[in-house]
């Protein structure tokens, strides 16, 4: 998939620009060691115009991102968001994957950096995983010891892992990874939070080795909205197990149903789960045909 063409422009440093004219120094150190922080965001096209779905939590996090892993962030937020909007209307851009970039500048050491930047570069991007149910098998990688790297940041280092458990998945000739942590409880898929279903309650894992997404925060409020009861809590292979249905959630994935995690089948019908009804709900919710945001 090329995501640029000769038209297209980004958002860089405050000024507008066309990709295919953009360069950056390579002796980065986000180019060399990873050292950077990132947002995933989605624009969507509903009756009220283009809407950048939760931008204030999503360039919230970045801030934090920076914050945690000492790099700075000299930018107002509000601004950096009507420069986003600014972009998709620049590139024609109704339905759009946003991808915000704190990026550092030269520098070959092991230190904090020298200085910083801000590339926001936006493309047409259909769900992560499409509109199938997914095949997972559980991976070999674990996802990395908190105390390692801080998994609250979505920094691009981190995100060695997900591409190595991904590739591995794929090999085998599954959809997506699902990993566990250092103690062996269920963390998250490789660039998705997962969600359990078992007699009538959904389940999900508990903070701490998990980066908490912003669409999974918004799960847990349309299940509020719902009459869903939704629990947190260190989730076994065991309890995969015995689950009657799962789905992945994500800003690139939105709402992806499981249908399997290696030799385990669930036994619900998608279209009779939980999983499909906050699916429904979700899409309501980021087109702006139901207002659930009135109550939650």
């Amino acid at each position: 998939m090329k995501y640029y063409n000769s038209n297209t422009i980004i958002y860089l440093d405050g000024r507008f620009e066309k990709a295919i004219d953009s360069s950056t120094d390579l002796y980065g150190q986000s180019l060399h060691y990873g050292y950077a922080a990132f947002e995933g965001i989605r624009a969507y096209k509903t009756h009220n115009g283009n809407r950048i779905f939760k931008a204030a939590a999503h360039f919230d996090r970045l801030e934090r991102s920076c914050q945690l892993a000492n790099i700075p962030f000299p930018w107002d937020k509000d601004e950096l968001i009507k420069e986003t909007y600014k972009l998709l209307t620049l590139n024609k851009l109704k339905d759009a994957y946003i991808r915000p970039l704190v990026f550092c500048h030269p520098n070959m050491k092991l230190n904090g950096p020298t200085g910083v930047s801000i590339l926001i570069c936006a493309w047409d991007w259909d769900a992560y995983s499409g509109n199938k149910l997914l095949k997972l098998t559980i991976s070999d990688y674990e996802r990395p010891n908190p105390k390692s790297t801080p998994m609250e940041a979505k920094l691009c280092g981190n995100y060695v892992n997900s591409i190595l458990a991904t590739t591995a998945a794929n090999i085998k000739g599954y959809d997506e990874a699902l990993l566990l942590d250092m103690h062996g409880f269920v963390a998250e898929a490789s660039g998705a939070n997962i969600f359990i279903e078992k007699d009538g309650k959904l389940y999900t894992p508990s903070a701490g080795n998990i980066l908490p997404g912003i669409t999974r925060a918004t799960v847990k409020e349309l299940c509020t909205v719902l009459d869903i009861e939704c629990i947190e809590k260190k989730l076994t292979v065991e309890d995969l197990k015995n689950a009657d249905g799962a789905f992945l959630c994500g800003t690139a994935t939105e709402i992806a149903g499981i249908a399997s995690i290696d030799d385990i089948v669930f036994r619900n019908l998608w279209r009779e789960s939980l999983g499909y009804t906050i699916q429904r709900a979700y899409k309501n919710l980021v087109l702006e045909k139901v207002n659930y945001e009135v109550i939650i």
